[in-house]
């Protein structure tokens, strides 16, 4: 398969994440990898929810080796990590549910090991400025990446591309939070995983020419209905708990706006990088 088009490119931009929790219960989740520029160069990040690196044992992120340039399809691997938590800096905000990672500190662990990263970052230029927000519809398709349920292309490595819409209006800050709602199946596994609007222009012919993409957030809660029929909002969970016992989820997901991913970047960039 060539890695021609922008959907193409999505499915490598996502890490799956495989965690062993402190009771001993196994989960998986979703992160992804953003580029960053900032006046010390440019600094590729993976990106999760906080909830999914808390309270973790150990946890693996798991690549897609290159071969001559080209993803090598199904040649997995796994980078295992004890002290997960620690590897991560966490937004300064603990009610922001996000966290990240550098990227080339594990780029270099894995090429010691004769191994090469095939990967394609989203570019943070991606993510809307006040402008472009104010440019959005009330209702816009979304599209995002991820392992939903656990559930990939196990023989190949590929993670999951769903559509859904928003279900609020992305200028507005949801319950007065940077935040969104959409309407899509988010299921565990979901957690971490990026969120796109993409805007095609009728006018032009088909294919990435005529497409739009903007990286509008990150997937961290979704919705339940309880036995009582309360719609109460919940972290998307690793693995399926007993949570989901008695419990349905309903098909909108909470999103984290992008600016709060580029909010922590420039915590991270102002703290390490910026001597």
């Amino acid at each position: 398969m060539e890695i021609d088009s922008i959907a193409k490119k999505l499915l490598f931009s996502t890490v799956r994440v495989d965690t062993e929790l402190e009771d001993g219960s196994a989960g998986s989740g979703t992160a992804f990898i953003l580029s960053h520029a900032h006046a010390k160069g440019n600094t590729p990040f993976i990106v999760t929810n906080r909830h999914l690196v808390e309270g973790v044992r150990r946890g693996g992120l798991v690549f897609t080796q290159t071969s001559e340039g080209r993803p090598a399809f199904g040649q997995r691997f796994q980078l295992n990590i004890d002290d997960f938590p620690a590897a991560w800096f966490l937004h300064p905000d603990p009610a922001v549910d996000l966290a990240i990672v550098p990227l080339r500190p594990l780029e270099r662990a894995a090429r010691d090991l004769g191994v090469q990263l095939y990967y394609h970052a989203i570019d943070s230029q991606r993510i809307p400025d006040a402008a472009a927000v104010r440019g959005f519809d009330a209702l816009e398709d979304v599209l995002f990446v991820g392992y939903p349920s656990g559930v990939w292309d196990q023989v190949n490595l590929m993670p999951i591309l769903r559509r859904g819409t928003t279900a609020t209006p992305l200028e507005l800050d949801f319950e007065g939070h940077k935040q969104f709602l959409i309407d899509a199946a988010v299921y565990p596994g979901s957690s971490g995983s990026p969120v796109f609007v993409v805007r095609d222009d009728p006018l032009r012919p088909r294919g990435d020419a005529a497409r739009t993409i903007w990286f509008a957030g990150v997937v961290a809660e979704v919705f339940f209905r309880e036995e009582a029929n309360q719609l109460v909002p919940g972290p998307v969970p690793a693995q399926n708990d007993n949570r989901l016992i008695g419990s349905e989820m309903i098909d909108l997901g909470l999103v984290i706006k992008s600016e709060s991913v580029r909010e922590l970047i420039d915590a991270y960039v102002r703290k390490w990088l910026s001597d």
